[in-house]
């Protein structure tokens, strides 16, 4: 009996901000410190469970970090139609043990400013938690002339409160704790 009931799995479906996105929770770990982000078919080759998502007529894109997966939809159908069909396909795929996504190959650490170091540390503290819980996620990509680029991904990619969420919530905590910070912009998907 104990036995069986580790093997069940539920998913359970949970709105984010972005009204055509939907974040499916596993009660697995499905991509630990991580993250995938997939916002064409053609670009999902690297993900098995992504490229079978692209198969439904409905799926404009998917995301995948931690234990859950964000399903960004076309806007020809209703999230009420679509739910109880993708929580069981996600339920199905993680029961079978089919692959989430193919494994990377390591990337050696880019040498960091120390204020790289600060914007990231914050990033990652105060900022990655609060873009997880909404289905997305964040990746300082850079910082030049006093410009911190990030990228948004996710049901944060083309979320329309993304770029209040970037200005006014991102940007003013790193100008307040990073002097050296001037503007937060997001680098397109």
């Amino acid at each position: 009996m104990e036995k069986q009931m580790q093997d069940i799995v539920t998913v359970y479906a949970e709105a984010t901000p972005n009204p055509a996105s939907m974040k499916f929770v596993a009660s697995r770990m499905l991509l630990p410190n991580d993250s995938a982000d997939f916002r064409t078919r053609e670009s999902a080759t690297d993900s098995p469970l992504a490229t079978a998502l692209f198969e439904l007529p409905f799926v404009k894109g998917v995301f995948i970090m931690n234990n859950f997966v964000s399903v960004t939809k076309n806007d020809d159908y209703e999230w009420f139609d679509l739910i109880a069909d993708l929580r069981g396909f996600v339920t199905e795929w993680i029961e079978a043990g089919k692959p989430v996504v193919n494994p990377k190959k390591a990337l050696s650490p880019e040498e960091e400013t120390e204020v790289e170091r600060k914007i990231r540390q914050l990033l990652e503290d105060h900022v990655k938690p609060a873009v997880e819980m909404d289905g997305g996620a964040i990746d300082f990509k850079s910082f030049e002339n006093g410009v911190v680029t990030v990228q948004m991904k996710g049901s944060c990619s083309g979320c329309p409160s993304s770029t209040m969420t970037l200005k006014a919530g991102i940007e003013n905590l790193l100008k307040r704790m990073v002097p050296e910070v001037q503007a937060v912009e997001a680098e397109a998907v």
